[in-house]
């Protein structure tokens, strides 16, 4: 008995999934977006990020920030949802430098639609109290969950070099808390070494950050005294609204400096 196998494309593959899937849900009274190959995925973000590549999104799926759908054929399909979520990912790589690991925790807290989450505000659009533009904080300055972590798992989850840590104690980046003997750091601390790690990369030591934290120091002695009477309010919800304000005013601030870096770097690849 002769054996007659039947070989499909990948754009075959893929519309007989999409009408799989419009049949199956047709009939639930749904309607679903067509997916798409990685490669129209490619060309459909190609405008806004050049230098995208099938490659770069296979390493991102490998680093869990991606989960498309794979056909039979193992093809990988991808709705308008993944699409979204991979042009955020790629817009904080490139907009806030934000490494893997942060980006992972953004998406994780809810940071994955097109436009959600943007550090910038929507053009035209304004929300919140008194008409103000609604500016996203990538870090809030709320209480933290108030784990610790020691020196030994900081730097089994950062790569970051022991020496390395020593330098930002030495330069008051850092700080730490001793307990027993032992030195803990917390969450922020912990994400702080792992930004000083990526930039050692490019040989920024612990002395060059005195720069970053004089800046962050001003900024905050500021922000403390446009929103000082409010933050010392004895009313618990004019105290809320003035938290809430001051991330506000620290996500326009970190922006804002985004966009100075951004100018003045561009005049230096002219």
């Amino acid at each position: 008995m002769a054996i007659i196998t039947q070989t499909q494309t990948p754009q075959a593959d893929v519309e007989r999934l999409n009408a799989e899937l419009e049949q199956s849900e047709g009939a639930a009274g749904t309607v679903r977006q067509k997916s798409i190959t990685i490669g129209a995925v490619c060309k459909a973000l190609a405008q806004e990020f050049p230098d995208i590549s099938i490659s770069k999104i296979r390493y991102l799926e490998d680093q869990k920030l991606l989960t498309p759908r794979r056909t039979p054929g193992g093809y990988r399909l991808y709705t308008q949802g993944d699409v979204a979520r991979l042009r955020t990912i790629l817009r904080m790589q490139r907009d806030e430098f934000l490494p893997l690991r942060v980006i992972r925790q953004e998406l994780a807290t809810g940071r994955a639609g097109d436009d959600a989450g943007t550090a910038a505000p929507v053009p035209g659009k304004r929300g919140g109290r008194e008409g103000m533009r609604p500016w996203r904080t990538s870090v809030s300055v709320r209480e933290t969950t108030g784990a610790l972590y020691s020196l030994e798992d900081v730097l089994e989850e950062t790569s970051a070099d022991g020496k390395l840590v020593g330098e930002l104690e030495e330069y008051g980046v850092v700080k730490g808390e001793l307990r027993g003997g032992v030195r803990y750091f917390d969450e922020t601390e912990r994400e702080i070494i792992g930004a000083v790690a990526e930039l050692a990369r490019y040989g920024v030591g612990g002395r060059n950050l005195r720069v970053f934290r004089s800046s962050a120091d001003r900024e905050a002695t500021l922000l403390q005294q446009i929103l000082a009477p409010a933050l010392r309010s004895r009313n618990p919800q004019r105290r809320k609204e003035a938290v809430e304000a001051l991330e506000n005013l620290a996500a326009i601030a970190t922006h804002l400096k985004h966009l100075l870096l951004v100018r003045d770097l561009r005049k230096i690849v002219r």
